[in-house]
């Protein structure tokens, strides 16, 4: 559109030109060289000449014979030319011909003053031309014409003027102008965000080369192991290929960061960790089918429900006789909102951390009120006693070492616990916050009413990192959504002579046999921890159900066996 409206404007423009240059009692010279000259008054109407015809011209222009022929009554108007528009040059002819001049009786229009607005320059093809032979500007203007040189005949009059000029629509050119201007202005602001995200492409590959070096090599090595883990299974070397070069947004974590542990155990049933809340999304390609499989069949297109522990009041004892179960226990873990994982916290975050914990659990009354006890500067035989009596966590566990959980130790760390030891708090040992209600026997009614008593008032005063997909965020994946692990310590003697046997019962009910003291621990004297093992795509009373239903019906085939 804005073409076609340029191509018409010139084209008016050139005519306007040409008949000021015929009609002009100046020279043409000044004005093909776009030269202002000096205007003049214009000459009083005089009558209009009779038409002329101009002979061909041979190669020296000859005089044209002008027959006077009686003037009229009325004068005409002096005519206005009708003057072609250009176009591209035919082949050479041998002479120009000029159209005839039509006296209308249309009043002389004066032309306007150079001074006021000059024309369009020519093409320069036309500005170059020799334009030095008119010489008499009260001459016919056809006499003028044919002193002109032939190059600049043929370009300004043997092409053909157009029919009919285009009206232009104002309208339709300004929409298209704002169109045109909102187009622009929109591939503007594309290109500074497409620039933007190029950047941060760049920056978030930024991984160092000792890093990809030891990457390969551990990949390398657990391909070629008979590692049984969730990792070995969904690390393929595309999918490796694709993550090697990510870093999270924030804290810059690696896949090394989240695969070192398993790397470095094979003997892991998972082999992955989070070092902070965005690794779940930069590397959810390796997440996402992990989860699926260890949940249940929680894909990456499901969301974790809301929060909901259910009626407390609906469970009972699992082994009322206290035959099989030794004791029960509820925990779930929880992060602070503002903080990373362990791998990424700094000294002094775990020592804020740990005073937070410490002034919010003061809080608590009732059967909940106890005492907090930091790891640094307790003493060893303190902490050998709560970690035989099943209270405290160590230090030492190689999977949380491999994935640099334990830096700082025992900086931040510590254990509250209430006077009768069946409500404990864990800070910073394998997530922020490890919540437990325990107690002996199978009354895992009262032990989980504690629980959601605990986790409710703990949270009013300190608030959780929580997703709006995964749930309660968590250090391993596979403590995600819920974060609810209801445990026995169990003696199934039966069922335990075949571990086997024992673990392919329990995972019809969605259960999971660990050893006494828990993952990568061995059975002591018999005693299994069983608990439920899905923890997403469920509610906290779901979750807690699924091991209540299970443990009654492990208990039951024991006893008929």
């Amino acid at each position: 559109m804005f073409a076609l409206w340029y191509l018409t404007f010139a084209v008016d423009e050139i005519r306007k030109r040409l008949a000021w240059l015929f009609k002009s009692n100046k020279p043409a010279q000044p004005a093909l060289d776009n030269k202002p000259a000096t205007p003049t008054a214009s000459p009083a109407p005089a009558p209009a000449k009779p038409s002329t015809s101009a002979a061909p011209a041979p190669p020296k222009p000859a005089p044209i014979t002008v027959t006077p022929q009686p003037a009229p009554a009325t004068p005409p108007a002096a005519a206005k030319p009708s003057v072609p528009a250009p176009a591209p040059a035919p082949a050479p002819a041998p002479a120009p011909t000029l159209a005839p001049i039509t006296p209308t009786t249309k009043p002389a229009v004066e032309p306007k003053k150079v001074a006021d607005k000059m024309p369009i320059p020519l093409p320069k093809s036309l500005t170059e031309a020799n334009t030095n032979g008119a010489t008499n500007g009260n001459e016919n203007a056809a006499v003028a014409v044919n002193d002109i040189s032939d190059n600049l005949d043929k370009k300004l009059f043997d092409a053909q003027q157009p029919s009919k000029i285009v009206k232009i629509d104002k309208e339709n050119i300004k929409d298209s102008s704002n169109d045109f201007i909102k187009g622009e202005a929109n591939a503007f602001v594309q290109s500074i965000k497409e620039a933007q995200q190029a950047g941060e492409r760049k920056q978030d590959t930024m991984v160092d080369a000792a890093v990809l070096a030891k990457l390969e090599e551990g990949y390398a090595k657990l391909a070629a192991s008979d590692s049984k883990s969730l990792l070995k299974k969904y690390l393929t070397k595309q999918v490796f290929d694709n993550l090697k070069n990510k870093v999270t947004p924030t804290f810059k974590s690696t896949l090394l960061d989240v695969i070192q542990s398993g790397l470095e155990n094979h003997d892991s049933g998972v082999g992955i960790y989070a070092p902070d809340a965005e690794a779940y999304t930069v590397f959810a390609e390796l997440f996402d089918p992990i989860i699926e499989d260890y949940h249940g069949g929680f894909k990456k297109t499901d969301k974790h429900p809301a929060a909901d522990f259910g009626d407390v009041s609906t469970f009972g004892n699992v082994d009322p006789t206290n035959e099989f179960v030794i004791s029960t226990r509820v925990r779930c873990g929880r992060s602070l909102q503002g903080y990373p994982f362990n791998p990424c916290l700094t000294e002094a975050q775990y020592k804020e951390m740990e005073s937070k914990v410490s002034s919010t659990l003061s809080g608590l009354e009732g059967e909940l009120k106890g005492t907090f006890y930091p790891l640094t500067g307790m003493e060893k035989a303190v902490q050998q006693q709560l970690i035989d009596d099943h209270f405290l966590f160590k230090e030492g566990d190689r999977f949380l070492q491999a994935a640099n959980a334990c830096r700082y130790w025992p900086s931040g760390r510590g254990i509250y616990h209430n006077d009768k030891k069946t409500f404990l708090v864990w800070c910073n040992e394998e997530d922020h916050l490890r919540i437990i209600s325990m107690q002996q026997g199978g009354d895992l009614g009262e032990i989980y009413r504690r629980l959601v008593t605990a986790v409710n008032e703990i949270e009013k005063r300190v608030p959780f990192s929580h997703d709006d997909r995964l749930g309660f965020l968590t250090f391993c994946p596979t403590n995600l959504g819920t974060t609810i692990r209801a445990s026995v310590h169990i003696k199934v003697p039966k069922l335990a002579s075949n571990k086997a046997k024992l673990e392919e019962v329990a995972a019809k009910y969605n259960l999971q046999v660990r050893g006494t003291r828990g993952e990568h621990t061995e059975a002591e004297g018999g005693v299994y921890d069983i608990s439920n093992k899905r923890r997403m795509g469920l509610t906290e009373y779901q979750a807690v159900k699924e091991m209540y239903d299970g443990i009654t019906e492990l208990i039951k085939l024991e006893k008929s066996l």
